[in-house]
């Protein structure tokens, strides 16, 4: 079913049936209110009479409606009246029968003490009647019968005018209803139209575009924000993973490069076996060098799906193992790790991510302290979450690469050996924390790095 013809069903028909089911059943209580006012007007007129049926001269039997002053006023919608004697014949009539005019009805009088009874009597024309009959015992101890008629043409006339009106006032408002769900499937359908087309693009790989602006704040405007914001997204991952690739391919490219070259001389002539052994460890070089990189490679994309095990675990525990586990190849190059954390600092993270970002730290300031140096590495809490920085005694980080330094395969000095992907593994952990990396601006002397996870991480 397309969008139009579902606002049509559930936001026209459907709630112009309901509003027609609803005036319908409130007719049926308009009638049934106004039957109910006219038994009591009928009760009420019947209750008059009945008292002064014999208050005449004489006590003389007689019905005041047909003596009222006002009786001219009131005769268009005044109740009929009818007295019938003890044998059940008509004693009297209001209005007056004309000459001529006989009336054979008979109603034999019931028992005083029963309670008026009510009724609905529908004559011959199809006009329909109620009536009220009223037993009332005269001073002589006779029994006669009081029975008040009136025609129920005004309450019909009534209901029939409500319903005239209230089918109208349906028809009109689920004519609008159509109008304005008619109106707003249509600008759904184009709100909802350019986003699916941008999806399409999307699922085509095209990132280049935005979605179609939507001036509108309601839910399909938040969607389309959002959207815009993914698409931002995808296209900087795109071009983070062409650059990555295009990169990856350099850095491959290098080596391979160096082992054919070295290939090919040695194929030129005969070697020896000193020569063939020379050349076998160069190559070998560039093999470790290619390991190395794959390795770092693997590394990086396991960082980036996040498929890891987070738990309640004790990061100063982790922080302790990974400087234990950096002492070795320091004490090697004659630098001295320092150690200042809490006792205890229980988080959930993932433990094998985070050791591995923390190696990388240490095996970054490792690489370019200098003999004798120092490195203080520093857990604590902050406002913003817990935080471990590694600061080292080299050369430091010049201001307009303290961002570059985090892109893969960015090196600031070619003579210092490896593939350019530990702080982006880095960044990748903490980002997959919901956290960040950065270097600190204010460290005087060499480089310090602070990797931040959120307070929401912490037990």
């Amino acid at each position: 079913m397309t969008l139009t013809r579902r606002l049509w069903l559930l936001g026209a028909l459907v709630p112009a049936l309901a509003t027609l089911g609803a005036l319908v059943a409130a007719g049926m209580l308009f009638r049934y209110d106004l039957e109910a006012s006219l038994d009591r007007a009928l009760l009420a007129q019947a209750a008059v009479e009945s008292v002064s049926l014999f208050d005449g001269p004489g006590q003389k039997v007689h019905l005041h409606m047909g003596v009222s002053p006002l009786v001219e006023q009131v005769r268009p919608f005044a109740p009929q009246g009818q007295l019938f004697g003890p044998d059940g014949r008509l004693v009297m009539h209001y209005p007056p029968l004309l000459e001529g005019e006989s009336d054979t009805d008979s109603f034999i009088p019931g028992d005083p003490r029963e309670p008026p009874s009510f009724s609905t009597r529908v004559l011959p024309d199809g006009t329909r009647l109620r009536e009220v009959v009223v037993n009332v015992r005269s001073p002589h101890g006779e029994r006669y019968a009081l029975r008040l008629s009136a025609l129920m043409a005004q309450v019909d006339g009534s209901v029939r005018s409500y319903y005239r009106m209230a089918f109208s006032m349906a028809t009109v408002t689920g004519l609008l209803l159509l109008v304005l769900q008619t109106f707003l499937a249509r600008r759904l359908g184009r709100r909802l139209g350019a986003i699916t087309r941008h999806l399409t693009l999307l699922r085509e790989g095209d990132f280049s575009q935005k979605p179609t602006p939507d001036g509108s704040e309601d839910e399909i405007g938040q969607l389309r924000e959002v959207l815009a914001e993914a698409t931002d997204k995808l296209r900087g991952a795109r071009e983070a993973q062409d650059r990555l690739i295009a990169d990856a391919a350099h850095e491959l490219r290098t080596p391979l490069t160096l082992m054919r070259t070295r290939m090919d001389l040695v194929l030129r002539r005969e070697r020896d076996a000193e020569e063939l052994r020379a050349s076998f460890r160069e190559a070998r070089g560039e093999v470790e060098r290619l390991a190395v990189l794959a390795s770092e490679l693997l590394d990086l994309a396991a960082a980036g799906r996040g498929e890891w095990d987070r738990k309640k675990a004790d990061l100063a525990e982790v922080v302790l193992q990974a400087v234990e586990g950096a002492r070795a190849e320091a004490e090697e190059r004659g630098l001295l790790i320092r150690l200042e954390s809490p006792g205890r600092e229980e988080a959930w993270f993932d433990p094998g991510g985070m050791r591995q970002a923390l190696d990388n730290l240490l095996t970054n300031a490792i690489k370019f302290s200098p003999k004798g140096g120092e490195i203080r590495v520093r857990l604590w809490r902050a406002p913003g979450g817990l935080r471990i920085s590694v600061a080292d005694d080299g050369p430091g980080i010049p201001p307009g690469e303290r961002e570059a330094v985090f892109a893969p395969f960015r090196r600031l000095r070619g003579e210092v050996p490896g593939a350019g992907l530990g702080l982006p593994i880095v960044r990748e952990v903490a980002r997959r924390h919901g956290g960040r990396v950065w270097v600190d601006p204010e460290t005087g002397r060499g480089a310090e790095l602070v990797m931040e996870l959120p307070g929401g991480l912490a037990a």
